[in-house]
């Protein structure tokens, strides 16, 4: 059992590794690079280092240091995301008109809340350090997200220069032996429990933990493939209309897609967009930045259908946690899945969708105050994916992890698993 001194040394540590970990991702990009918001989902990757730094100062400094001093007064509104007890808030679909602050004040406002926090642990006493240790924790995975976030974000920004331009090196794929075919794995089903349990962290969107009532199902022991994806793309997938759910027709329709976003036809090969430019389409590798409507569309037409939340949680306890996650200052790309048996890239890879609704679990009610706006004002309209991606940081996703967006989203690293009854 740790000391409360080695608790406290865990915690300044995390809070350490977490701030730095922001900044290896924002440092290879240009001031220019960091102000564009190209469509209303994102956000500036100077926003994105400026709210993560508000959350501290918001939530652990002005809630515990009465003689804490603000960088400055008018951040409060220029970089709170959608909290409303904490005030009025520029609007999101806006951010990329900031030009000011500079990158530059974003870097010194990042280093007088990193300096202020520090200075909180050197005299706060062991039970003020304890009574803020859920606030840093969830500060610390808050962060995380915003790492994910801030890949996704600029992924979509540099994808719209007609240039191509790489924001990282690439490093090379691992070489490993790939899997191959497909198979589907049986699960019994019965009465199971999913949900959070235990001492260590999670969301409160993830409990309570609660009984849930499984048919007997079988689960593909790996994400469907780029290659599987192109089939569909060739036997006309887009166009069959039987395949879609209404309003998936209807966005595609609408939207003209004909392939998942970044994918690009040059000649007659497919290149993919990535973070490090333009990439001829890895066949193996799992199909990534797909809308939940591709992918329902996708399992329609290969006779299978999308799993449960509660069925993939199930099935996840048979899986190896290990997976491909993020590693700062390197391309995140998601890659084929190894050879061997079992369930393979459960977590990491691809967030993969689910079936299910985002809602709240039975007895779920939100913490009390404004991080109670974290999660429960958004359990509406949104479909739950599992399982963390390439951009997710290791150490970040549990089995119980609930991911969500809505069901057009494709800038996210989303791709699919397949599922069938029995």
């Amino acid at each position: 059992m740790q000391s409360l001194k080695d608790q406290r040394g865990v915690l300044l540590d995390t809070f350490k590794r977490v701030r730095a970990n922001t900044e290896s991702l924002a440092a290879p990009l240009s001031a220019e690079d960091q102000c564009i918001q190209s469509m209303p989902d994102v956000s500036p990757t100077k926003w994105h280092r400026a709210h993560t730094t508000w959350f501290w100062e918001t939530f652990l400094l002005k809630a515990r240091q009465p003689d804490y001093t603000e960088f400055d007064a008018e951040f409060c509104f220029l970089f709170n995301s959608y909290y409303e007890q904490v005030g009025a808030r520029h609007p999101r679909h806006e951010r990329g008109f900031l030009s000011r602050p500079s990158c530059e004040e974003v870097g010194q406002y990042r280093a007088h809340v990193d300096a202020a926090v520090a200075a909180f642990f050197d005299s706060a006493t062991d039970e003020a350090i304890a009574a803020a240790t859920p606030i840093l924790r969830l500060g610390f995975a808050h962060e995380e997200q915003h790492q994910e976030l801030l890949l996704m974000d600029i992924k979509h920004v540099l994808s719209m220069n007609p240039c191509s331009p790489r924001a990282y090196p690439f490093e090379g794929a691992p070489q490993a032996e790939i899997a191959g075919d497909v198979q589907f794995l049986p699960f019994e089903g019965g009465l199971v429990e999913i949900g959070h349990a235990g001492d260590g962290f999670s969301f409160d969107n993830e409990t309570p933990r609660h009984k849930v009532w499984l048919e007997p199902f079988s689960l593909a022991d790996q994400p469907v493939t780029n290659g599987d994806y192109q089939a569909f793309i060739d036997d006309g997938g887009y166009s069959t209309a039987t395949l879609w759910l209404s309003d998936g027709w209807a966005k595609i329709s609408d939207a003209g897609w004909t392939a998942p976003l970044y994918w690009r036809r040059h000649d007659d090969a497919w290149l993919e967009f990535t973070l490090h430019g333009d990439v001829p389409l890895d066949p193996g590798a799992p199909v990534c930045h797909l809308s939940y409507y591709e992918a329902q569309a996708f399992a329609e037409w290969a006779g299978a259908r999308l799993p449960g939340e509660a069925e993939w949680e199930q099935a996840s306890k048979a899986a190896a946690p290990e997976g491909r996650f993020m590693v700062p200052g390197q391309s995140a790309q998601p890659g084929p899945s190894p050879a061997g048996e079992g369930l393979k890239q459960m977590f990491g890879g691809v967030w993969e969708w689910t079936r299910s609704d985002y809602a709240p679990y039975p007895g779920f009610r939100p913490p009390q105050g404004a991080v109670g706006e974290y999660n429960g004002k958004f359990m509406s309209g949104q479909n739950v994916l599992r399982g963390g991606s390439c951009a997710t940081p290791s150490g970040h996703v549990r089995a119980t992890y609930r991911n969500f967006f809505p069901p057009d989203a494709r800038w996210a690293y989303s791709g699919l698993r397949l599922a069938r009854d029995i």
